[in-house]
């Protein structure tokens, strides 16, 4: 018998979209092309919502 949900989780690959940020090494923040850092942009947030980190805590939110 096959779960319900799998009928609909799909995996969709790779994802064409490239993010409108980078990781600054020396600041250790994304960081936009403009300079300023990426947890300043409501919008951009609005739009890519959290991520959760696999290194540790299962509950603890990337910025």
């Amino acid at each position: 018998m096959r779960p319900f949900t799998l009928n609909y989780a799909l995996p969709s690959g790779q994802s064409a979209a490239i993010p409108p940020y980078h990781f600054d090494t020396a600041l250790q923040l994304n960081v936009l092309p403009d300079g300023r850092p990426a947890v300043t942009d409501r919008a951009l947030l609005l739009a890519a919502g959290t991520t959760t980190s696999t290194a540790g805590s299962q509950t603890h939110f990337d910025d």
